[in-house]
């Protein structure tokens, strides 16, 4: 497709309405361009809903003047509009991840126009959604208008992403450098040594989901002397590459999907955008199939590894907020943890430090008072099937008396 076929931002967002419902693409592919081009339309527009997850950058949108015209409706919460939902100006819908297309396919939140960051068109007419094809390829598939931002700095990816540039109502070309975040450059030694814990756990063939954050790339960097692990996990990041180019990584005897890489968007820096630009060893499938239990649950040995924000002593874990503070969302964890305690010699892990970077409790009587339980404690302490969703026993009992030394066990 030329280049002379595309449009301004100012026409494409024309075809944006007052009291419509607005999906936006998130995390790497944000399209900040067109958002923040939408903002200077604000005065035309009145009770836009904007229904994303983890967008990124610098948005304009989620300021106080805009509030009469957007309004953000977020499925998971992220730095950028954090405020704006802890000030009321912005709402947060706790959700599983995996269930968030049926909203979308349902017509429980029907979609009239989806923004989507893509990879310019390859020689058959098809972009990609690149690094998030998440709940995008379902908004995309339901919305009844399609605008592109098409980015030459998309990596294309395999599996769920592909759209045939008719599919586009409007096409707008802006070239920009995609966002950034390198977890092991946060990473503390405290976290190095939960990872190296956490690797003596995981077996030679094991399939492994890791959740958002340093931790889980703690792990992979203790990773460097398994052989012939497989990944089956909502995101990626780049803990994977090195053990991915060092042929640890390589699926070759998971159950479903060998050979590949599965997951369904990837967050990292631009190492990681180029190792899985069109890699097909690299599936980025829709979210509602990673991340269904039952699927996850065909491979053996599956490791999930996801963090906390706190967990009590009955095994309640909150992981998307601070109390009554909304911090993240409740995204893919419990799909994780279910999925890997029916998996075959599967071990669901919650792995956390016992004091916050401010030395605060994480491991706690009773949950901070509005806390969410993402993982409930029938989940997280289900006997045998999830031997290892939390600290051994002694080690648990030694850090709650440490923290509070009126525990008693």
């Amino acid at each position: 497709m030329e280049k002379h076929l595309y449009v301004s931002a100012e026409e494409a967002l024309s075809l944006i309405q007052s009291n419509q419902r607005v999906f936006f693409h998130g995390s790497a592919a944000t399209p900040l361009y067109l958002i923040n081009e939408l903002a200077k339309q604000k005065d035309r527009l009145r009770n836009v809903e904007i229904v994303s997850i983890t967008l990124q950058g610098d948005i304009e949108i989620t300021k106080p003047e805009y509030r009469n015209a957007f309004y953000i409706n977020s499925l998971f919460v992220s730095t950028p509009i954090r405020e704006a939902v802890n000030s009321g100006r912005a709402d947060y819908i706790p959700v599983f991840l995996s269930d968030i297309p049926e909203l979308f396919e349902g017509d429980i939140l029907s979609l009239d126009v989806a923004v989507v960051k893509v990879s310019p068109p390859d020689k058959h007419g098809y972009c990609s959604l690149g690094t998030s094809v998440d709940i995008a390829r379902t908004a995309v598939d339901n919305a009844k208008l399609v605008i592109g931002e098409v980015n030459p700095q998309m990596p294309r990816t395999h599996g769920d992403s592909m759209i045939h540039v008719k599919r586009f109502t409007k096409l707008v070309w802006h070239d920009e450098k995609l966002s950034e975040t390198d977890y092991a450059s946060k990473t503390t030694e405290d976290e190095m040594i939960i990872g190296r814990y956490i690797a003596d756990l995981i077996e030679d063939r094991s399939t492994l989901q890791m959740g958002i954050g340093t931790i889980p790339d703690a792990v992979f960097k203790s990773l460097a002397n398994h052989k012939n692990l497989g990944i089956h996990s909502e995101m990626i990041s780049d803990g994977i590459i090195q053990l991915y180019l060092d042929d640890v990584v390589n699926n070759k005897y998971k159950k479903i999907h060998p050979n590949k890489t599965v997951t369904s968007f990837a967050v990292g820096t631009e190492k990681l955008y180029k190792v899985i630009d069109d890699n097909p060893s690299f599936a980025f499938l829709d979210i509602d199939y990673v991340n269904n239990p039952h699927v996850i649950m065909r491979n053996d040995r599956v490791v999930a590894i996801n963090s906390a924000i706190e967990v009590d002593i009955t095994g309640q874990i909150c992981a998307d907020s601070i109390g009554t503070y909304h911090y993240s969302g409740i995204g893919g964890q419990m799909d994780f943890m279910y999925g890997a305690s029916l998996s075959k010699g599967g071990k669901p892990i919650t792995a956390i430090t016992s004091r916050t970077r401010k030395g605060l409790p994480r491991i706690v009587p009773v949950l901070k008072p509005g806390a969410g339980v993402v993982t409930t404690r029938g989940h997280a302490l289900c006997g045998n099937r999830v031997r290892s969703s939390l600290l051994a026993r002694e080690k648990y009992e030694a850090a709650c008396k440490s923290a509070y030394p009126y525990f008693s066990s």
